[in-house]
């Protein structure tokens, strides 16, 4: 079966990702920020490390829409499989020139990142859909949790002589530093990891599942039923396995993928209800009008940040002089540095407006 119509919910909860991700990158203060607009130091599950997560598990929803309709449609493989591979080269290209700018160090280059992650991930979960019915997929989702965790939870670090799961001294960091070419983030290891992101694969094959999920012609009410029911034990399992192996981001454990796709699935539930069956649309349009060029807007506000944080203005950057003037006038500093970044989100709405309101939809 085939969508007929495209998700709204879907678009904007895309839309309202990325500016959640805009939002927790570019706070206005970088040492004042609340707990949970913060990514946790390690073990721990704040609202940012969610953010990642949510946008691949949409990936996955999407690409389960998108694929099928092509599929429906006539479309031969050769050509889906050449369209995959360009869009994923093309999402890789951008995140590159954004490790590179604005210095373009290439003594110093970094060659992962959140784009890089998403490209990877995206061309491998395409591939897999176009190759495999969901069954298939829901198994390769498990066998690789189960092993990932078998992996860092059995084998002792190299050099090390025992299991380690502290920043640095990982098997993950461990496999980085031997494989991994370049500047790695936090020097000894990167949060955007190759073996991590086997799991981060994970994120986006449950999105699949939801989306395939959403292609039955069951009705929608039990949809959102399957939904909700899914999204609170998988989240549930989640916590459970984070008791023996944690809820971590940065290792992007089994446990946080777990918990993170529960929680998306929740979200998807809901405004699945709200807007699609409901129809209660009219508060989605900025989640809508972001997430029409969601990675374009993505890379803009990097090129933004540019002007906003690095170009001096009397002496001192322009989050400088926001947030100060309002700590001046009496703010505690981190509701100063949220509403800089509320400010900045704005300010990036509105080239996302001026495109949509224009129809143009750059491809990445």
């Amino acid at each position: 079966m085939t969508m007929t119509k495209r998700l709204l919910s879907l678009d904007a909860l895309r839309g309202f990702t990325i500016a959640a991700m805009i939002l927790v990158n570019y706070p206005g203060s970088e040492n004042a920020v609340y707990f949970t607009l913060r990514h946790t130091e390690w073990n721990g599950l704040s609202l940012t490390d969610q953010v990642a997560p949510y946008f691949l598990f949409f990936v996955g929803v999407s690409i389960t829409l998108a694929y099928s309709k092509r599929l429906g449609a006539g479309i031969g493989r050769g050509e889906l499989y050449r369209k995959i591979f360009f869009r994923a080269l093309k999402i890789y290209a951008v995140g590159m020139i954004l490790n590179l700018m604005p210095a373009f160090d290439v003594h110093h280059i970094r060659w992962t990142g959140t784009l890089q992650r998403i490209s990877i991930v995206f061309f491998l979960s395409a591939f897999l859909y176009l190759n495999s019915n969901w069954k298939q997929q829901a198994w390769i989702a498990g066998v690789l949790l189960v092993m990932y965790w078998l992996a860092l939870t059995c084998i002792p670090t190299p050099g090390q002589g025992r299991v380690m799961l502290e920043p640095g001294v990982n098997l993950v960091a461990w496999f980085d530093s031997r494989f991994l070419p370049g500047t790695m983030w936090r020097g000894s290891w990167d949060p955007e990891s190759i073996l991590s992101t086997i799991t981060a694969l994970c994120s986006c094959i449950t999105g699949m599942l939801a989306g395939r999920l959403l292609l039955t012609d069951i009705p929608a009410g039990e949809k959102v039923n399957y939904l909700m029911t899914a999204g609170t034990f998988t989240a549930i399992a989640g916590y459970l396995w984070g008791l023996v192996f944690p809820v971590n981001e940065n290792l992007w454990t089994s446990s946080f993928v777990l918990v993170t796709s529960g929680f998306a699935s929740l979200l998807l539930g809901a405004f699945y209800f709200l807007v699609d069956i409901r129809g209660r649309t009219a508060w989605t349009k900025p989640g809508i009008v972001f997430g029409a060029n969601a990675i374009a807007i993505y890379f803009l506000a990097d090129v933004w940040a540019i002007l906003f944080y690095e170009t001096s203005f009397a002496g001192r950057p322009l989050n400088d002089w926001f947030v100060s003037g309002l700590f001046r006038a009496g703010a505690d500093p981190r509701l100063a540095s949220l509403l800089y970044a509320v400010l900045f989100v704005g300010v990036n709405y509105i080239p996302a407006w001026w495109l949509y309101r224009k129809k143009i939809f750059i491809k990445l």
